[in-house]
């Protein structure tokens, strides 16, 4: 790609549903304000990795990921496995099409205003943001290490983003598909027994749900902050049901660390040493139950992302 072919985006468009109606307005907003840009669409999580590194390779140098919060982190992922030579060439976009669009809304990028979110990025304000690690062996007895621009969930709350993903593809509404995984939530397990080690404390008992965050974790980690180097950590202990549709209120009210079963903390690492039979949620996604003890750290300032002005 030469000097100018530089300048065009790489748009990574990852679509929600099967209408094409989201797509044409982003390329007719692109073409309305004189972007020039490339568009490849991915078909399944695979694609994604498969087409981030397509557009690396490339040359491109603004990489736009049209997708919620799984979608960029697949980006971020296979922007890591390249050198930090080639890393801090390319700024990283995002235009929400996404379940739950928590990082993008996080920067205030609104689903609905393709238009300033098009003005925005061709403003081309960089950051640099940090990135979670979480470290682990899967059931294959294998090492593996995944990052993220958000959060990871552990435990209930892992298990009810799972539940609601699915019920989403089969219901077709965000909100029913909430109502009903909430429903369902109550007749699955509501405590995990958990070893967990943060800054001097050790937590040796039993948890409902425990969110680690570099952005706001939907809601359990409001006050993280993903460039300051630092975790923030919402640790909820076993509760009584009425206070579990209490905190889900706060939760949705942006009140959720005024519960009285709330224990916030910040940090650069937290080693969790047992947490039997607890899901393990990544930016959304289930990476499912990790074998044995894992880590999560932070690396500061690791990824150029565009922000609005």
């Amino acid at each position: 790609m030469n000097s100018e072919g530089k300048t065009r985006w790489g748009i990574l468009y990852c679509p929600k549903g099967r209408s094409s109606k989201q797509r044409e307005k982003i390329q007719r907003v692109l073409d309305e304000k004189n972007v020039q840009y490339d568009f490849v669409q991915s078909e399944s999580t695979d694609s994604v990795e498969r087409l981030m590194s397509m557009l690396i390779h490339n040359g491109y140098k603004t990489i736009v990921v049209v997708g919620g919060d799984s979608a960029l982190n697949d980006a971020v992922n296979c922007l890591m496995n390249e050198e930090k030579q080639v890393r801090d060439t390319i700024a990283l976009g995002v235009i929400p099409n996404g379940v739950m669009n928590d990082f993008a809304r996080y920067w205030d990028f609104k689903e609905g205003n393709v238009e300033q979110t098009v003005d925005w990025l061709q403003k081309h304000r960089v950051r640099q943001v940090d990135l979670g690690c979480i470290r682990y062996t899967n059931k294959k007895g294998e090492q593996c290490h995944r990052y993220f621009l958000n959060c990871v969930n552990i435990g209930l709350i892992a298990d009810v983003m799972n539940m609601r993903r699915q019920t989403r593809s089969l219901l077709g509404s965000r909100t029913l598909s909430f109502i009903v995984s909430i429903f369902l939530m109550i007749f699955h397990r509501m405590d995990y027994k958990m070893n967990v080690k943060i800054n001097s404390d050790v937590i040796n008992r039993k948890v409902m749900t425990m969110c680690i965050g570099s952005g706001p974790g939907y809601g359990q980690t409001p006050n993280a902050v993903p460039y300051n180097g630092l975790l923030d950590v919402s640790i909820v202990y076993h509760t009584g049901l009425l206070q579990v549709f209490a905190g889900l209120w706060l939760l949705i009210t942006g009140r959720f660390l005024n519960h009285r079963s709330v224990h916030p903390y910040r940090t650069r690492e937290i080693q969790i040493e047992e947490a039997k039979h607890a899901m393990v949620g990544v930016d959304g996604r289930l990476i499912g139950t990790p074998v044995g003890a894992y880590r999560i750290d932070v690396e500061q300032e690791v990824i150029n992302f565009l922000i609005p002005d």
